[in-house]
């Protein structure tokens, strides 16, 4: 992957569509976001309510096309926990495995870091093997296990939770 290829910058208004597009792919073939149905556009906003002021990023192309997205967002709305986020992120598919993914979790760490972040935490589908690989390969640590407590398309899973300290 050359640099000058991709860009990593702030999510905007006018990413809604593109993000969207790109999490509802997930949600219809695979287990790596969690809803069942496809969520509207206007989903796009609870997205950036979540966020609430911690790092986003988008992943564009030479052209300005998002082909990737990430976000942190709180782990818990207690004061006491303000130093630990979770991590969402997805790389459209025609685009994985180039690296993209490690080069928007950098910029949302270095984001984080300079927020104040000390832990960010993944939580990851038992059925989303791909995902705890690249986590792994990427400092984090597995740090809790919570056996059948979900249920996708009839198939139950477990929920992996992952930490990095930075």
């Amino acid at each position: 992957m050359h640099s000058i290829e991709y860009a990593v910058s702030p999510i905007t208004d006018d990413d809604r569509e593109s993000i969207m597009d790109i999490f509802n792919h997930y949600v219809e073939n695979s287990f790596a976001a969690f809803p069942e149905n496809k969520l509207p556009y206007e989903a796009f906003d609870r997205f950036m309510q979540m966020s609430n002021g911690l790092p986003t990023g988008t992943v564009r192309d030479r052209d300005g096309k998002v082909v990737g997205f990430g976000m942190l967002r709180a782990h818990n709305q207690i004061p006491v926990f303000a130093r630990t986020a979770e991590v969402t992120y997805f790389i459209h598919p025609a685009h994985t495995g180039q690296g993209l993914g490690t080069r928007l979790l950098g910029y949302l760490e270095q984001g984080a870091v300079g927020q104040g972040i000390t832990t960010i935490l993944a939580n990851i589908s038992s059925r989303n093997p791909g995902s705890i690989a690249f986590h792994e390969r990427n400092g984090f640590m597995p740090c809790g296990l919570f056996r059948n407590v979900a249920e996708k398309h009839g198939q139950v899973f477990d929920e992996v939770w992952m930490q990095k300290i930075l």
